[in-house]
């Protein structure tokens, strides 16, 4: 894809999100595709916007005990998250602000840059 907009990536990210792209794929599901998918994400969008990638912890959020963090940008237009539909819309009230973490910091994971060769494929 060359030079998405925020919208045509959004889209084409929706599309692809997988099981095998997920942090946790035995509760991904096809009701909700962008869940597990904020880390693999984050590092798609920087491809294409550059920016930065902030994390939060989510182990003090009730109901969430399957993930430990959150991930999102920070673009030059502002914060974004496109993988925010994997949550319901009243926790960003209880997630705490965003740490800033390198791309180098996630593809350390085996895992994450796993998972983000085969959504970057």
């Amino acid at each position: 894809m060359k030079n998405p907009t925020r919208a045509e990536l959004q889209s084409a990210l929706f599309l692809t999100w997988s099981k095998e792209t997920s942090a946790d794929p035995e509760g991904w599901t096809n009701e909700n595709p962008a869940w597990g998918q904020c880390a693999v994400t984050t590092l798609i969008v920087q491809d294409y916007f550059e920016g930065e990638i902030l994390r939060a912890s989510l182990e003090a959020v009730t109901g969430f005990e399957r993930m430990r963090s959150h991930y999102w940008n920070r673009l030059e237009t502002g914060e974004r998250d496109f993988s925010q539909s994997q949550f319901p819309a009243d926790i960003y009230k209880t997630i705490p602000k965003g740490e800033m973490r390198t791309r180098e910091y996630l593809l350390s994971n085996p895992d994450t840059a796993q998972r983000y060769r085969v959504l970057k494929t």
